[in-house]
């Protein structure tokens, strides 16, 4: 495992791919996020050695990239995405980073649970078998809180085992963006991650929770930065992470906060894990 700067989780602008790179050295991450549209025209222009020249001379890996396929939107905004992705997916491959990923709502106004699981699957799966042509990998983020859970009108899935139950309708290369912060408010524990096989995590994003909140009352936004209050046993779900074989990024996602702060609890949160 490796610690990933995500410029995004932290509500920071960068001013480009360069720019996340030195941030994400200068705060002493292993890794960065990056834009998969910038980085396809960047080798468009210099070529794939060029663009991995810019990762290499920094000592910082390429850790993963959000999915730029609008599938929530209309039949035209979908096609015309998967029509862009191979493009895309080819360019993130040939930098050597198959991570991508999306997150997946645990409720809708506009469609009950069977409905919405097979309009799920029916615009990821022709996704997952582009990402799969260039040996990328998708991992969908189950969301947590009840809170959220009830504010629309039908229920969806919401657990690590019914989220990897529909990702292997949708093909073999799909698994989980793995955030400890969900994995706590949807009620899992450390003997759910050492029953996942290591190829099953595409992603991982770590916080803490506000003490003093009632387990259902928590609220999506409303986090601290990781190992901060120990309402999350972030060590544990490192060491379980290590224990499974997981070898890819870690990110922190608190929001708001500095990436050097962010930065600084992960690194203690690691040697509270014994990593």
């Amino acid at each position: 495992m490796f610690t990933a700067l995500s410029p995004g989780a932290l509500g920071m602008q960068v001013k480009g791919l360069a720019d996340a790179i030195r941030l994400a050295k200068t705060a002493g991450y292993g890794g960065v996020e990056f834009g998969v549209h910038e980085v396809a025209k960047l080798i468009d222009e210099q070529g794939a050695d060029a663009v991995r020249a810019m990762f290499d001379s920094e000592g910082v890996k390429p850790a993963g990239w959000g999915l730029p396929t609008d599938w929530r939107g209309t039949d035209e905004a979908w096609r015309k995405g998967l029509d862009e992705l191979p493009r895309l997916a080819a360019a993130a491959n040939a930098i050597g980073c198959g991570r991508t990923m999306t997150w997946i709502m645990p409720c809708s106004n506009d469609r009950a649970l069977e409905e919405n699981r097979r309009f799920h699957i029916e615009r990821l799966k022709p996704v997952a078998e582009v990402l799969a042509a260039h040996d990328c990998r998708l991992g969908l983020e189950f969301i947590g809180p009840k809170t959220l859970r009830d504010s629309q009108r039908y229920p969806f899935i919401y657990t690590m085992g019914d989220m990897l139950a529909m990702g292997a309708e949708m093909g073999p290369n799909l698994g989980l963006l793995l955030d400890c912060w969900h994995w706590y408010t949807s009620g899992a524990t450390v003997d759910h991650l050492l029953a996942l096989w290591p190829e099953q995590v595409v992603y991982v994003h770590v916080s803490d929770a506000p003490p003093g909140v009632p387990l259902e009352k928590h609220i999506d936004n409303q986090r601290c930065l990781p190992g901060a209050t120990g309402v999350i046993d972030t060590a544990s779900f490192l060491r379980a992470l290590q224990q499974i074989g997981y070898d890819g990024p870690v990110t922190p996602e608190p929001f708001g906060s500095p990436a050097t702060w962010a930065a600084d609890a992960l690194r203690a949160c690691w040697s509270k894990a014994g990593l």
